[in-house]
C-alpha cells in the first residue's frame, strides 16, 4: 500500500494539478508550482550530481529568502537530509551544529559567508561541496544559481521512503550545546495533515512565514501549507518591522501568519498613522506560540484583526504540535494553551516518581503522538531520558484544569527553590507582567545565602512609562504568596532581553548576567 507523500513528492502533485498557481514567494520574487517543482528537482539533481548519497546531510545557513523553500522540497527529492542553521549564531556556534551534524555539502546565502569563513576550517563539509547564492562567488565556492543551471529539472531517479530522515533541527540550546532532532518525511507528513484539520486550511490559503526558517515553527506550517497546495509566503527581512509586517500581510492577501507575543505587542504599539489602511480582511487565522500571551495583548490582536480567529498552540521541535487552543476557547480557557491535537494519546503529568499527578497538580508533560521524533541524532542516552515508552518530554511542567485543559508552569530547569518551597518562574512573571507599566518579564532564581535561591524579576517598562524596583514588589505584595514574591528586581531596556531564535527568554543568561552580585541575606 502506499504510504503518505513526501513534501518533494506532494510539490509534483501540486505542478501538475496546478501549474501555474502561486506556490511560493517571499517579498521580492515568487514562484509558481510548476517552477518551484522544477527548480527543487534542478537542485535535487545538482546535489546528487556532487556525489552526495541517500541520507547524507547538507547544512543551511540563510535568512528568510525564497531558496528555503527549494532546498527543503531538493532534500526530499533527493533523499537527502536538511540541516537548517540558526543564523543568529556565532561562527563557532554554528561549526559545532555542521560538524556534529557531519553534514556533505553546505548552503550558504552570501550576507553570511564571513560566518562560515571564520570557522571553515573546521567543517567537515568538503570544499568542492560549499554552495553559495545571493551575491558574487568568489574562489572555493559553487555558484548555487550555476549548479541550477547545468542539471536537469525532471525528478531525481531516488527511491524515497516516508521512513526516511528529512530533516536534522537543532534545538536553541536553552542549556549547554543544541541537540539534533530527526525527523522523518512521515512525521512531517501527519503533521502537516493534523495542521490543515486543526487550522481548517485548504488551498485558498496563504501563510505569510515570519518566524526563521531555520526554526521549527516556520518549517512546520511552511510544508502544512505547501502539502495540502496553499501557498507559502516568507517575511524576507532581516529584522521584525511591525510596520513593514503588517503592510506585508495585506499586501500579499496572507490568510495566516504565525508571531511569539513579542511581535504582537510591537504591532500593538504602531499609531494610527503607522497602521495606516492596511486591508487585513483575509487574515483569518492568527497563531500565538512560542511564549505564553497575555489576556490584554490577546483582546487588543482581536481588536486589531477583527476578521481574524486568535489560536495559541503548544509543542516542541521534538514533540510538533502538543495542544492547540481554538478561538472559540481563548478567554473561556484563559492561560491554558488548549487540549490534545487531533491524533494524539492523553497527555500525561508525572511526578519525580514517574506517577500521575491528580488534576491541577503541577507534573512533567509527557506526549505521545504519531509525528514525534526519531531521537537525538548520534545522543542515545539522550533519547532514551526524553522518552517513556510511547511518550515524549522536552523538560516543561505543566498541570490539567478539571475540563481537560493544559497550562504550562515552566521549564523543569527553570524552577526556583526557595527555602524549601518550589516556585514556578511563570507564575511570578504573570503577576509582574500584569502590571501596566510593564512590558516584558522574566523571572530568575538567584544565589541566597538564606533561602538557597531566592526569586528576581527582570523587566522590560513600556515606553514612557516610570516604575522603581521598590513599586513593582509593592505591586506584587497583594497578588501572590510571599514565598513567591520577587526579592529583587533589575529594570533593562527591551534589546538587553536575551531570547532565543524563536522569541523565548533565555534564562540561563540572565541568571548568568545578575547572578554575579553578591548573595543577599
Amino acid at each position: 500500500m502506499k504510504d503518505l507523500l513526501t513534501l518533494g513528492q506532494s510539490l509534483s502533485v501540486h505542478a501538475r494539478l496546478q501549474p501555474d498557481r502561486l506556490g511560493a514567494r517571499d517579498l521580492e520574487r515568487s514562484l509558481t508550482f510548476r517552477d518551484w517543482n522544477r527548480r527543487a528537482c534542478r537542485l535535487a539533481n545538482a546535489l546528487l550530481g556532487l556525489g552526495l548519497a541517500k541520507g547524507e546531510r547538507v547544512a543551511v545557513l540563510a535568512y528568510n529568502c525564497l531558496e528555503w523553500a527549494e532546498i527543503y522540497a531538493a532534500v526530499a527529492k533527493a533523499g537527502l537530509i536538511a540541516v537548517p542553521i540558526n543564523f543568529r549564531l556565532t561562527a563557532a556556534e554554528c561549526a559545532f551544529c555542521i560538524t556534529d551534524a557531519e553534514a556533505s555539502a553546505l548552503i550558504a546565502q552570501a550576507d553570511l559567508q564571513d560566518v562560515i569563513e571564520e570557522s571553515r576550517d573546521l567543517l567537515s563539509v568538503p570544499a568542492r561541496n560549499m554552495i553559495l547564492f545571493g551575491g558574487p562567488c568568489p574562489a572555493g565556492w559553487l555558484d548555487y544559481e550555476d549548479l541550477l543551471s547545468r542539471a536537469s529539472d525532471a525528478e531525481p531517479d531516488q527511491h524515497i521512503s516516508a521512513f526516511d530522515p528529512w530533516t536534522l533541527m537543532y534545538t536553541s540550546g536553552t542549556t549547554g550545546n543544541p541537540k539534533g532532532v530527526v525527523r522523518n518525511h512521515r512525521n512531517g507528513a501527519l503533521l502537516s495533515l493534523v495542521t490543515e484539520i486543526e487550522l481548517g486550511l485548504g488551498r485558498r490559503d496563504d501563510a505569510l512565514l515570519v518566524m526563521p526558517m531555520c526554526h521549527a515553527n516556520s518549517l512546520y506550517f511552511f510544508s502544512s501549507f505547501a502539502y495540502c497546495g496553499a501557498a507559502v509566503s516568507i517575511y524576507s527581512r532581516r529584522s521584525f518591522d511591525p510596520e513593514h509586517c503588517l503592510r506585508a500581510l495585506g499586501e500579499t492577501c496572507a490568510t495566516f501568519t504565525s508571531l511569539v507575543p513579542t511581535h504582537y505587542i510591537m504591532m500593538l504599539g504602531l499609531s494610527a498613522a503607522e497602521r495606516g489602511t492596511v486591508p487585513l480582511e483575509r487574515v483569518s487565522k492568527l497563531m500565538i506560540s512560542s511564549a505564553p500571551a497575555r489576556a490584554d495583548t490577546k483582546r487588543q490582536v482581536m481588536e486589531m484583526f477583527p476578521a481574524s480567529g486568535l489560536f495559541e498552540l503548544y509543542g516542541s521541535s521534538e514533540a510538533g504540535w502538543v495542544t492547540m487552543l481554538h478561538p472559540d476557547e481563548q478567554f473561556t480557557h484563559l492561560g491554558t494553551v488548549g487540549r490534545e491535537c487531533v491524533g494524539s494519546a492523553p497527555i500525561r503529568l508525572l511526578d519525580e516518581h514517574g506517577a500521575e499527578v491528580p488534576d491541577g497538580e503541577p507534573g512533567e508533560l509527557f506526549s505521545s503522538n504519531p509525528y514525534t521524533f526519531e531521537g537525538y541524532w548520534k545522543r542515545p542516552e539522550k533519547t532514551a531520558e526524553a522518552f517513556r515508552g510511547d511518550y515524549c518530554s522536552v523538560g516543561d511542567m505543566a498541570l490539567r484544569t478539571p475540563d481537560g485543559f493544559i497550562k504550562l508552569i515552566d521549564r523543569k530547569k527553570n524552577m526556583i527553590i526557595s527555602g524549601g518551597e518550589n516556585v514556578y518562574p511563570s507564575e511570578v512573571e504573570e503577576v509582574l507582567g500584569a502590571c501596566p507599566k510593564v512590558m516584558d518579564v522574566a523571572v530568575i532564581g538567584l544565589p541566597d545565602e538564606k533561602w538557597g535561591e531566592r526569586v528576581h524579576g527582570v523587566v522590560v517598562l513600556h515606553a514612557g512609562a516610570e516604575a522603581t524596583e521598590a513599586e513593582l514588589i509593592d505591586w506584587c505584595r497583594a497578588r501572590i504568596a510571599g514565598f513567591k514574591r520577587p526579592r529583587s528586581i533589575s529594570i533593562i531596556a527591551a534589546a538587553e532581553m536575551p531570547r532565543t531564535a524563536t522569541g523565548k527568554v533565555l534564562h540561563r543568561e540572565l541568571r548568568a548576567r545578575f547572578g554575579a552580585e553578591a548573595p543577599r541575606a
